[in-house]
């Protein structure tokens, strides 16, 4: 008897590997006694392992306390996928708690460019305590 995989198990691959925060700027852009704090970041970051490249991000937080919070954000990667050259943008929302930022993500549908037009896919990243992030992405290329 034979099994027949689903054509979304053939063709998704797995990718792991890590970031480093290469700068970070974050500006408050509201506060106040009665409202939590909301601010703006703006960062780069270097990946490395199965995704290659450099990211530049900008993130929307809000810090329910000093010690919380979450956010939504865009990040751009260019660099290389799967052994293709290119871009694509992330979509990600996350939470920092008990000093650990924890985020989902996924490929914007259309936003890649060059040899990574037609990249789909999600993933994730959690921080480490040396302050990089160890990185997910299961992903396809929609022909």
């Amino acid at each position: 008897m034979t099994t027949t995989l689903s054509m979304e198990a053939q063709l998704t691959a797995k990718a792991a590997g890590s970031y480093e925060i290469t700068s970070w700027d974050e500006k408050p852009y509201a506060e106040g006694p009665d409202t939590p704090k909301l601010t703006k970041a703006h960062f780069t970051n270097a990946f490395s392992g199965d995704i290659e490249g450099e990211g530049a991000a900008e993130t929307l937080m809000v810090y329910p306390t000093d010690s919380t919070a979450n956010f939504v954000g865009l990040q751009t990667v260019t660099g290389t996928v799967g052994g293709r050259k290119g871009s694509f943008v992330l979509q990600a929302t996350g939470s920092w708690l008990d000093g650990v930022a924890r985020a989902d993500w996924f490929v914007v549908p259309g936003s890649a460019t060059g040899g990574l037009v037609g990249l789909t896919g999600k993933g994730g990243y959690t921080s480490r305590p040396d302050g990089s992030c160890a990185v997910t992405l299961d992903y396809d290329f929609e022909e």
